[in-house]
C-alpha cells in the first residue's frame, strides 16, 4: 500500500442523507445506506471495503432518517453514553463521533433533510478543511475499487478531484430490427465504451469553493467546472461494481453476500 504514516486522518466521507424513492418498499422506515445486503446494511459493507485499505476515519453525511443513522452506530459503538445523550448532542451540535468494534471512528454530521448532494458535502467542510486530501462516495454504491491505484493517479495528476469511472451496465435488453423483424436481441448487453460516473472519489478541500449553498447538486455544476479547469481527471475500474437502486439490486446484492468471498472485497486488479 502507498499510504503514509498519517493513514488514520484520512477521511472517508459518505453521502448518506437522500430518500431512497426508488426502494420505498426499504426507506419508508430506514434510510438507503441501512437497507441490508444479507445480514449488514450496504453501508457497512461500504466501510469495510475502505477499511481493507486501512482507511477507517469515516464521516457520514445523514439527512432523511438521520435518527436511524445515529441508531445503528451507537448498536455497533464502544461508546459508553446513553442513546439519549447521544441524539441530544447531536441535535445540539449538528454531529456526534463514534467509535466501534470495527475501530472506526465514525462522525455522523445532520447535513439537513432537503440537501442536494453537493450542499451535503459544503456541511462536513469544517471535518477535512485542512487535509490534502479525503475520500468521498455514495450510501448505496458497491465496488471493489483499489484505493491504492485510485490514489496514485490522484497524485500523479495533483489535481482537485479524481473520480473512480466505470463502464456503463444496460438495464434493458437491447433488439436489433429490420422490416418490422427482430434480428436479433441480447439480454442486458455490457457497453465497456461508455464510461460513467462510479461514485468513488479522491478530492482536494479546494472543492469546497465550487459548491455554493445546499441546492448545488455535486454531479451537475461543480463536476462540470472542474472539468473545464483541466482539475478532474479519471481512474478506470474495470472489475466489479454495482449500484443499488432497486429492490431487484437489493435481492441480486443480497445472493452475492452470501458467496464465501463477495466479489466487492476481492483486491483483483
Amino acid at each position: 500500500m502507498i499510504y503514509m504514516d498519517n493513514i488514520s486522518s484520512i477521511k472517508v466521507v459518505i453521502l448518506a442523507g437522500g430518500y431512497g424513492t426508488r426502494i420505498s418498499e426499504e426507506t419508508d422506515l430506514i434510510p438507503k445506506p441501512l437497507v441490508k445486503i444479507d445480514t449488514n446494511p450496504i453501508l457497512w459493507h461500504i466501510m469495510r471495503h475502505y477499511s481493507s485499505y486501512r482507511l477507517n476515519n469515516f464521516i457520514i453525511c445523514a439527512g432523511y432518517k438521520s435518527n436511524k443513522i445515529i441508531e445503528y452506530f451507537f448498536k455497533i459503538s464502544k461508546n459508553s453514553i446513553k442513546l439519549a445523550s447521544v441524539k441530544k448532542h447531536f441535535l445540539d451540535k449538528g454531529y456526534f463521533v463514534f467509535q466501534t468494534f470495527q475501530n472506526w471512528k465514525v462522525t455522523v454530521v445532520n447535513t439537513g433533510l432537503d440537501t442536494m448532494t453537493g450542499g451535503r458535502i459544503k456541511k462536513i467542510k469544517r471535518f477535512v478543511k485542512n487535509d490534502e486530501y479525503f475520500h468521498l462516495t455514495y450510501g448505496d454504491g458497491i465496488s471493489n475499487v483499489n484505493f491504492d491505484n485510485l490514489l496514485k493517479i490522484h497524485l500523479l495528476n495533483k489535481c482537485f478531484a479524481t473520480l473512480t469511472a466505470v463502464s456503463q451496465p444496460n438495464r434493458f435488453g437491447l433488439i436489433k430490427t429490420k422490416d418490422n423483424m427482430i434480428t436479433s436481441f441480447e439480454e442486458k448487453p455490457f457497453n465497456e465504451k461508455i464510461l460513467i460516473n462510479g461514485g468513488f472519489f479522491i478530492l482536494s478541500p479546494k472543492i469546497f469553493e465550487l459548491i455554493k449553498n445546499k441546492s448545488t447538486i455535486w454531479e451537475r455544476d461543480p463536476l462540470q467546472r472542474l472539468a473545464s479547469m483541466k482539475q478532474l481527471f479519471f481512474y478506470h475500474h474495470k472489475s466489479f461494481w454495482y449500484s443499488m437502486d432497486t429492490l431487484r439490486d437489493k435481492r441480486y446484492l443480497s445472493k452475492l453476500a452470501l458467496l464465501k468471498n463477495p466479489p466487492w472485497l476481492i483486491k483483483n486488479e
